[in-house]
Order: C-alpha cells, then sequence, then structure tokens
C-alpha cells in the first residue's frame, strides 16, 4: 500500500500529467498520482522523462538492461514490473530480461552488457563503487557522450526506483501482459 494518497487534487497539471500517461502507457500509474501532490515536481520530473526518452546515443537495450540492473538492486517492485513490459517492448529477449537481476552467473549477456550491468549496479549502491578501471573498461566500448548519457539515465532509475520504494508504491501489473515474469533479487 502507498504511504501517501494517490488521489492529488486534480489542477490543471494533474490532468495533463494523466492524460500523457494514458496516451504514452495507456493508463495513469501510481507515481504520477503519487507527484501529482506536487505539480512543481510533476513538471519538472515530466520535463526530464520528455528529454531522456529522446536521448538516444546508447543502444536502448542496452540502457533498459542498466536501468533494470539499478531498479533491481534498489529492490523497487514497481520499476521491476514496469521495466519488464517496457523490455518486451524493446524487443529484449526473453532470457536476457530473466537473468538481470543475476547476470553474474549468467551467459546470456555480451562483454558490454556485463559491463554495463556492472557500472549500473556499482553506480546504485550507497555511497556508490564506481573504479577508474570501470569507466576505462567502459571507454573502450563507448565515447565520451554515450558514457554521460548511460550515467546520467541510471541516474533518473534511481531517483524513480528511490522515490517509488521511499512512497511505498508497488507493482501494478505491467508485467501481466508479458511472457516472462520479474524476479526480484
Amino acid at each position: 500500500m502507498a504511504r501517501i494518497s494517490l488521489e492529488p487534487r486534480r489542477g490543471m497539471v494533474v490532468r495533463l500529467g494523466e492524460m500523457y500517461a494514458r496516451l504514452r502507457f495507456g493508463r495513469v500509474a501510481d507515481p504520477v498520482r503519487a507527484i501529482g501532490h506536487s505539480p512543481g515536481v510533476m513538471v519538472g520530473l515530466g520535463l526530464l522523462e520528455m528529454a531522456a526518452a529522446r536521448w538516444h546515443r546508447v543502444d536502448p537495450k542496452l540502457t533498459h538492461l542498466a536501468l533494470m540492473a539499478s531498479a533491481a538492486r534498489i529492490g523497487c517492485s514497481w520499476c521491476v514490473d514496469f521495466g519488464y513490459w517496457e523490455a518486451e517492448h524493446l524487443g529484449l529477449p526473453a532470457e536476457k530480461i530473466r537473468e538481470v537481476s543475476h547476470w553474474r552467473d549468467s551467459d546470456a549477456f555480451s562483454e558490454l552488457e556485463r559491463l554495463v550491468l556492472d557500472y549500473a549496479e556499482a553506480m546504485t549502491e550507497t555511497p556508490p563503487t564506481v573504479t577508474d578501471e570501470l569507466v576505462a573498461r567502459l571507454q573502450r566500448h563507448l565515447d565520451d557522450a554515450q558514457l554521460v548519457e548511460l550515467t546520467t539515465t541510471i541516474s533518473l532509475e534511481n531517483l524513480r526506483s528511490r522515490t517509488n520504494t521511499a512512497l511505498g508504491l508497488k507493482s501494478e501489473g505491467f508485467s501481466d501482459a508479458c511472457a516472462v515474469r520479474p524476479v526480484l533479487r
């Protein structure tokens, strides 16, 4: 159960946010309802999310693996649930989706995917455990602009996952439409 009401006052900003959510995802998800209590936060995060949706220097499938690793590390059931739904829409192979939470023991991932998953987990730790050596290994595959985009995208997932977890937002069943069900560590 959410720790705050999911029924914000439905002013213009909230109604616009709900309309956008319905167009993009087919429904108004609990995080949208929760942030509706603060229209300024809703506008700011909405603009950030719309901008982030246009970042494409890094392969979206690679980025999504990083997002799922971060959400799983934090333990955000809402983000993992939604992440499975998004992964399926991106066309990520079911085997990779299923293996994200225990990627170190899996043969499903390429060298670059393993580096990205390691980086996402290192960024998500508190405090972060990113090393110069890990970044240098990533830089063999990614240019500086790609590294900045990947880093910022993982940071955004940390914001989402930590906010949803703190507000008590749980899985809403997005993954029910998927062939593969989420597994949290």
